[in-house]
């Protein structure tokens, strides 16, 4: 699943599968910070605020995942954050934005198999994602 997900990103996106797996491990690790206002109920929590609340409802629920667009996850996130994912993964803002159109959706599902966020089953599905990523240059 990850590296059909990795290389469909990475397609996408012009940039190679090594910085995919990078913003993936990044993106896991922001899904599972434990500081307020992080992990995957800050994202949920996020996308409420800016009115796409739709969107992460979709991909956390047991039907298909509405797609979210560059800006959106732009507004979601902030450049802030675009721009700390960027340092760390060397990919530009504007790709990884893209990237996580296609990323962030799917792990999302990935990591809420019945529909819910559940901080533990979230945690187990985490490390199980990591050990299937290539580990991080």
């Amino acid at each position: 699943m990850l590296d059909e997900l990795l290389g469909s990103a990475a397609a996408a996106s012009g940039a190679s599968a090594a910085n995919h797996a990078q913003l993936a491990h990044a993106v896991l690790d922001m899904l599972s910070s434990q500081q307020a206002g992080g992990g995957l109920q800050g994202l949920a929590q996020n996308f409420e605020q800016q009115g796409l609340g739709h969107l992460m409802s979709s991909w956390v629920s047991n039907g298909p995942n509405t797609p979210v667009s560059p800006a959106q996850i732009q507004q979601v996130l902030g450049n802030d954050r675009l721009a700390q994912l960027s340092q760390r993964t060397g990919i530009p803002p504007a790709v990884v934005s893209s990237a996580l159109t296609t990323m962030l959706p799917a792990l999302v599902d990935k990591l809420t198999p019945n529909g819910s966020i559940q901080h533990s089953l979230l945690q187990d599905g985490i490390a199980l994602l990591r050990t299937q990523l290539s580990p991080p240059a």
